[in-house]
């Protein structure tokens, strides 16, 4: 016979019972089709472009390291092609949020918008 603790022997975990008694208003709001094409379209942007930044990233790393003749040719003056490549992670970084700033503006916070006017039309309807 094994010593397994049963439900009743387990220790009392507060944020179990604090998830538990959330307002019934986010299941109704998590199962609206506006919800479920936020979620969509928010996946749909951020991870093939983390997908792609992170293999630009690693690109250039991997560059660095095992293309160092490649890197190392000299463009102009004290410029190489290592220094141009680690200036346009800035460049790209800069141009992946200014690309999620008007994806977000145009798919995202309508969607959003919605939702939350919806929220709020509910709470004021409990009042």
């Amino acid at each position: 016979m094994t010593d397994t603790p049963q439900p009743q022997d387990q220790p009392h975990d507060p944020m179990h019972d604090q998830a538990a008694r959330h307002d019934p208003i986010y299941d109704t709001l998590h199962q609206e089709p506006d919800f479920v094409e936020l979620r969509r379209a928010y996946r749909a942007f951020v991870f093939p472009a983390t997908v792609a930044f992170l293999s630009w990233y690693l690109l250039y790393v991997l560059m660095c390291n095992w293309a160092t003749d490649f890197m190392s040719h000299t463009l102009w003056g004290n410029i190489n092609v290592a220094l141009v490549f680690g200036l346009l992670q800035f460049v790209t970084t800069f141009l992946l949020a200014w690309i999620y700033s008007r994806y977000s503006t145009s798919r995202l916070d309508p969607l959003a918008r919605r939702l939350d006017e919806q929220y709020v039309a509910e709470l004021e309807g409990r009042g």
